[in-house]
Order: structure tokens, then C-alpha cells, then sequence
């Protein structure tokens, strides 16, 4: 073996460099950042050790910038110890919301303008559905259409009704609930 291939190899490193050691710290320091930012009731449903919770309300509490700036950096070095994965799934789920609830919206968004549009959809919603309230649900259908057709005939710059259109989303919504939880 050529003595520069053992080199290239093995050069004696087993650990990170400093310069993905000094990226780590720094997204961590961000990761306190945004900690920092947060209110307090959602600080508390995170995993947060009690003294970085602590610093982290000290640093919301303190105004002079020097002052913030070395908290700020307290709270970073503090985030070594934390859970730091878990802390940043909870603030996606926070900031973009669940994927899982979003689909569910939009199913349910469909299944409202399907019901507005066509008088067959109610009959498979039914069968999927037998313990739906059939009365609620023509009603409000009734009055979604007619709420639509009443949007169709304003001048621009009026705003369009929406009352029955989201109560039937509301009815949906509360109709989808119990099955996903069974």
C-alpha cells in the first residue's frame, strides 16, 4: 500500500470536525432562539430540563441587549443537554401543523363542496355514516346552496357569506372525529 493512501484513511480523527462541532453548537444556539420566542405555555409542553427552562425565561425577561445576548448564549450551551431532536419535531408539528390533520381537512373540504354540488354524495356519506343526523346535514346543505347562489348575484367589493358553508364543515368535522379515534 502506498504510505499516502494509509494517510488519506486514517489521519487520526475518530471524532467530528471542529468546524461540524462549531455548526452543531450553532444550531443549537438557534434552536434557543426560537425557545426564547416562544410563550410560555408551550414552553412548558416541551422536554426542557428545569434550569434551561429557567434560562430561557430569564432571557425572555431580560432587555438589555448585552445582557440578552449572553443569556441567549447560556440557554445555546444548555441545549447540549436537551432532548434537541424532540424539541424541533414539536416545533415543526407547531409551526406547519400536523401532515395527518391537514389531510383531514382537506378531505373534509372536499367532501363539503361534493355535498354542495351533487345530491348523491349525501347518499355515500350516509352509508359511510348511518349514525349522521340526516336532518342537520339537509339542512345545512339547503342552506349552503342557497348561501352560494346568493354569493354568485354580489358586486365586486361585497363580501360573500360563509355562515353555512363553514357550519357544514363544523358538522363534518364532528362527524369525522369519533371514527378516527375508534
Amino acid at each position: 500500500m502506498p504510505p499516502d493512501a494509509t494517510e488519506d484513511s486514517d489521519n487520526g480523527y475518530d471524532r467530528p470536525s471542529k468546524s461540524q462541532v462549531k455548526r452543531d453548537m450553532l444550531a443549537l444556539l438557534d434552536l434557543g432562539k426560537q425557545l426564547i420566542d416562544l410563550p410560555t405555555d408551550k414552553l412548558k409542553q416541551l422536554p426542557l430540563s428545569e434550569k434551561l427552562y429557567d434560562a430561557i425565561r430569564e432571557a425572555q425577561r431580560t432587555t438589555a441587549r448585552e445582557g440578552r445576548r449572553r443569556q441567549v448564549h447560556y440557554v445555546g450551551k444548555l441545549m447540549r443537554d436537551a432532548e434537541a431532536d424532540v424539541i424541533r419535531r414539536q416545533l415543526d408539528i407547531w409551526e406547519n401543523g400536523s401532515r395527518e390533520v391537514t389531510a383531514a381537512m382537506h378531505r373534509i373540504e372536499t367532501l363539503r363542496d361534493m355535498l354542495l354540488a351533487d345530491d348523491t354524495a349525501l347518499t355515500r356519506l350516509l352509508a359511510e355514516y348511518p349514525q349522521a343526523d340526516i336532518q342537520q346535514l339537509r339542512t345545512l346543505i339547503r342552506a349552503g346552496r342557497k348561501e352560494a347562489a346568493h354569493n354568485t348575484t354580489l358586486v365586486q367589493g361585497q363580501d360573500p357569506q360563509r355562515k353555512h358553508y363553514r357550519a357544514l364543515f363544523q358538522a363534518l368535522k364532528t362527524l369525522n372525529t369519533p371514527t378516527e379515534t375508534e
